[in-house]
This record gives C-alpha cells, structure tokens and sequence, in this order.
C-alpha cells in the first residue's frame, strides 16, 4: 500500500510524547482546530498528534501547520498531494508514529464522533491488552440516537456480515477508533495490507487476530460528526465488499 505522490511533512514529535493520535483529515477545517485543542487536556501524559491532511482544499492542512507551528515537538503535520484513501493515511501516520520514541499509538477521526474523553481510557486499557478497539457493538456501545432505525440496522447487520465473512471475534469489525501497544503495529506487515477504503478497519482486526494479539473491547456511543460532511459512498461500500471476500479466499 504504497503511493508515489509527493509527501512531505510539517513539525515532528519530541522524544517525550508516549501516546501518539494519527487523525487523518480531508476538508476537516471546522473540527481540527477543536480537537487539537481538547487532545492535550485529557489525562494522557505526554501526547502528541499526528495529523495525516490530503490535500484539502478547505485548508485543513494550514490549519494545522498554525497549531503545528504553536506547538513544538507535540504535533506533526504529514502533507498528502491528494486524496488517497483512509487507510494509507492511516499507514503513513502509523510509519512515522513508529519511526518516534512513543509507546501506544491512537487512531481516531477529526469530527468528534470518536468521543475524545474515551482515549485515558484505551490507554488505561493497554496494560491488560495490546490492542483496543472503541466498540459500539459490545455491552454498553451504540449508536446515535438520532440516526434513523433504518440506518442503525444497516450499520450492524453490515458489520455483522463482515464479521462473519473474516472469522472475527471482535465485535466492531469496521470499528476506526483503537489505540495500539507499539508492538501490535510492528507485529503486522503494514504494506501488506490492501485495503484503502471503508474495509482497511476490518483488514486490520483481520491481521491482527491471525498475529495472535491481545484484542479488547471498550464500549462508546458512536456519534453523527460535529460539522462538515461524511466521507461514506456507495463506492467505498462496493470496494470493501470484494476486496474483503478476496481477503479471506486468499488466507
């Protein structure tokens, strides 16, 4: 899952930071500036963000150059030519946050539905396992409420079919809020993973049960973004289908 376009990068990591969040944004101007801000007022010691911007054309990526900037040594900035697919941001954020001294490493999106004052929590949750994953499927999780029924059934009975599909035990499959041991994510080969879309969640939790790691469940409520609009398509939904059944005939 290698790319050719140019990437470049704006800030780095102290050797400080123990708890790296790798949030990848596209036209995320109006939430980017919130998080950034509520991130280091949590209770993890030490943290750092890893902002992975495609080239958005709101600006996104100039936002965070400024809070970059204002911060030194707690927020890198890694500058994408353009829109490449969530998971190879992921990937990118996932390399340089291993290249750095940090010990866990946090996935989350930009637009607050990943609830932020969770993340003390999955680090707390990493001495007893290797990886966590924010789940809205196990006892405690959901969804919004305001989501229509008809959405909330499709969003489970998605997840269930692709749970089935891959053999996994984990609950959430498609689930993009997890915070990672460092070793979870050198245990996997990283560029082998295929999937750039809706599926690269479940890919993961794929990889990583068949690594043998430790997986655990915390439950949260998933919420409708702050602001801004969603990324999801049918498209992405196609790709994830078939790439996934592929997946699991391949072994």
């Amino acid at each position: 899952m290698r790319t050719d376009r140019p990437i470049w990068r704006k800030g780095d990591l102290s050797r400080r930071v123990e708890t790296a969040v790798v949030i990848p944004t596209f036209n995320e101007g109006e939430n980017l500036a919130s998080m950034c801000e509520t991130l280091p007022d949590l209770d993890v010691p030490n943290v750092g963000i890893i902002v992975v911007d495609d080239g958005s054309p709101d600006g996104t990526g100039e936002i965070a150059d400024e809070i970059a900037d204002s911060h030194p040594g707690r927020m890198a900035v890694i500058h994408r030519s353009g829109k490449l697919g969530l998971g190879t941001a992921y990937m990118e954020g996932f390399r340089y946050a291993l290249q750095t001294d940090t010990r866990n490493i946090v996935q989350m999106d930009c637009d607050f539905s990943h609830p932020p004052a969770l993340v003390p929590e999955l680090i707390r949750c990493l001495e007893r396992a290797d990886v966590v994953v924010g789940s809205r499927y196990c006892e405690g999780g959901g969804s919004d409420p305001d989501w229509s029924t008809w959405r909330a059934m499709l969003s489970r009975y998605a997840n269930f079919g692709i749970r089935s599909m891959l053999g996994l035990q984990v609950r959430d499959a498609t689930s993009g809020f997890k915070a990672y041991r460092r070793v979870a994510l050198e245990s996997i080969d990283l560029d082998a993973l295929e999937l750039t879309g809706f599926g690269f969640q479940a890919e993961v939790a794929f990889r990583m049960q068949r690594a043998g790691l430790d997986v655990m469940e915390q439950p949260y409520t998933f919420m409708e973004r702050a602001a801004g609009s969603s990324k999801m398509s049918l498209g992405i939904a196609v790709e994830a289908a078939w790439r996934l059944t592929k997946l699991r005939l391949g072994g």
